[in-house]
This record gives structure tokens, sequence and C-alpha cells, in this order.
């Protein structure tokens, strides 16, 4: 038998079969992911505007409003960015974004099988040294 160096690989710490079996099902939907190359953080959402003459119908009693615009948004070092988007280029950007928060979401979901697989290791449930070892040793 040969000698498991990667303390990544999973017969290092022994984790139950079916989270292994999720994992791989994980790596799957993360390689398909990855091939398509497109992931985009933010969110993008429909915006509505007055625009700046007074007699316009956007500032009526009650207003009808110009839009629906496409406007995605994200936070960069902190700072809000924002871009507005044709129609054409929302349904584009948002399978970009869906993919984004998928990524997210199965990252989610391999911390708690990484969680529970060292949870379930049972070298945690070392037995604890016996209370008077150190006095035997001092007395001796």
């Amino acid at each position: 038998m040969t000698q498991i160096t990667d303390p990544c690989h999973p017969e290092t710490v022994r984790a139950a079969a079916s989270h292994q079996a999720r994992a791989r099902q994980i790596a799957g939907e993360l390689a398909a992911i990855a091939a398509t190359g497109m992931v985009l953080p933010g969110s993008i959402t429909q915006r509505r505007t007055r625009g700046g003459r007074g007699n316009c119908a956007c500032h009526a009693d009650p207003p009808r409003l110009h839009g629906p615009y496409w406007q995605w948004t994200r936070k960069i070092a902190a700072k809000t960015v924002c871009r507005w988007l044709s129609p054409a280029r929302r349904e584009d950007y948002q399978a970009w974004i869906d993919n984004d928060r998928r990524l997210r979401d199965l990252l989610g979901q391999l911390e708690e099988l990484g969680a529970a697989a060292l949870d379930a290791d049972p070298r945690w449930q070392r037995q604890p040294a016996p209370a008077n070892h150190r006095t035997r040793q001092a007395s001796s």
C-alpha cells in the first residue's frame, strides 16, 4: 500500500462515503461553471427615473417614470461601481451573475462537508492523560 502525502486527499481523513459522493458532484458543477469561463459578481436591478423637464409625464400625479433601465452594481474596494445595461446585455450578464451566486453556494456546501468531516474524525476523541502522570514524574 502506498503512503498518501497529500493532506487534501479524501483518504487522509476518512470522510463518509456520502460526503465524498457529494463533493464529487459539487466538483462536477464547479467544472461546468468554470468551462463557461464567465462569472460576474454583483447584481442587476431595474430602475425607473424622472427626467429634468417639468412638463413631462414623469412629473405628473401619479408619475409615469421613464424606463425600465437596467443597472449592474457591485462593490470594489469598498466603493459601489455601477453600469447601465441594455436589455440584451442584461440577459447576457444575468447568467454570469447566476454563475457567481451558484459558485458561492457550492463553496459553502463544500465548507459544510469539510466541517462535518472534521467533526466526525475519530482522532478528536483521544483519551486524556492520567491526572497523576506529572506527579509521578516529579517524585521520581
